[in-house]
């Protein structure tokens, strides 16, 4: 029986203690300087981004110290800005990715202890749904990706930047890859990232740029 939920890749993220630090960290490994994206005053969040090519884009996100703090957790683990920190010094830049669903409430009603609960956002005017566990946290460290559900109205990649990168490949390190891959072929992702053994989850992605191969961590 076909999944009722495939899941694609919709985009990748580095997670950053500061916007600041998270576009330089991208330009000295893409030497593309990424431009600001957009405001989500609903999460306290704000974030730069870049198109990858097949409707896939690069996100950098952090915390927006302008915007008043949500009633709920906040997405991508952004309230534990210890571990954003740690994380961050860790060399865990690119933290984690977002896949995309149309059946996000099946998804969830089988995979909840996962992903946590389905937010349906901006909060007043929604437009699309997202998964965010109770405590903010990345789903599985991030090994399992956050969800999105477009409700029709995907992302117009018109409004990204495109300045020629384009995403070769995504690689996961993990602990347990086997386990990693059954999830991925239950969930039924279209082109999961590649797994391989390593002792924490730790992403790395093949960006094609202007200037050649380069390696975002």
């Amino acid at each position: 029986m076909s999944s009722p939920y495939v899941l694609k890749l919709d985009h990748i993220t580095v997670i950053a203690p500061t916007l600041i630090q998270g576009v330089r960290h991208v330009q000295e490994c893409l030497g593309l300087k990424v431009p600001f994206g957009t405001h989500h005053d609903y999460m306290a969040t704000y974030n730069h981004r870049l198109q990858l090519g097949n409707d896939v884009y690069l996100e950098i996100v952090a915390l927006d110290p302008a915007c008043t703090s949500p009633d709920r957790a906040r997405w991508f683990g952004l309230d534990n800005l210890e571990t954003v920190r740690s994380d961050w010094d860790e060399g865990r830049r690119l933290r984690g990715w977002v896949a995309s669903t149309e059946n996000i409430d099946a998804l969830i009603s089988k995979h909840g202890t996962i992903f946590g609960d389905k937010v349906c956002l901006p909060i007043n005017t929604p437009t699309f749904a997202f998964s965010i566990p109770k405590n903010g946290a990345l789903p599985l460290d991030g090994a399992a990706p956050s969800i999105i559900d477009h409700q029709g109205d995907p992302t117009s990649m018109a409004e990204i930047p495109d300045m020629g990168a384009r995403l070769r490949s995504l690689t996961l390190e993990h602990p347990d890859p086997i386990a990693i891959e059954t999830l991925y072929r239950e969930l039924s992702i279209n082109h999961p990232p590649l797994i391989i053994d390593g002792p924490k989850v730790r992403y790395c992605a093949q960006i094609e740029t202007p200037d050649g191969l380069k390696k975002l961590t």
